[in-house]
């Protein structure tokens, strides 16, 4: 059974930092692009960040320079380090898998995703 479960989450103040994890099992996780997204509740999701099969990777711009996205096949999880937090960065994270090869993930829209995890909440305290 194809599972993502996401950790790390929690309550931090400005400027902290956070690492997420994104363990991933019951599939070829080395052939699959992995997203980061987070979600508020009234807005729409948000992709933050992800990698491709080849290490291939992308931020939205208001992460760029603060969050950092690897992954580590053999341990089939993918990891989102998250520094200098703001407020604004307050939201559900969730990843998501899709079957993609290739080099660039950044033109997959989050509809294309075929497996999500539940998520885990960020909150940044001012």
């Amino acid at each position: 059974q194809l599972q993502l479960v996401e950790s790390g989450g929690g309550l931090v103040q400005t400027g902290g930092s956070l690492r997420l994890s994104c363990a991933a099992s019951g599939f070829n996780f080395d052939y699959y692009v992995i997203g980061w997204f987070r979600q508020v509740p009234g807005k729409e999701t948000e992709g933050v960040s992800c990698i491709s099969s080849s290490d291939g990777y992308y931020y939205t711009d208001s992460v760029k320079g603060r969050f950092t996205i690897s992954r580590d096949n053999a341990k089939n999880t993918v990891y989102l380090q998250m520094n200098s937090l703001e407020p604004d960065d307050t939201a559900v994270y969730r990843c998501a898998a899709v079957a993609r090869s290739g080099n660039v993930c950044a033109n997959i829209p989050s509809y294309e995703y075929d497996y999500w995890g539940q998520g885990t909440q960020v909150t940044v305290s001012s």
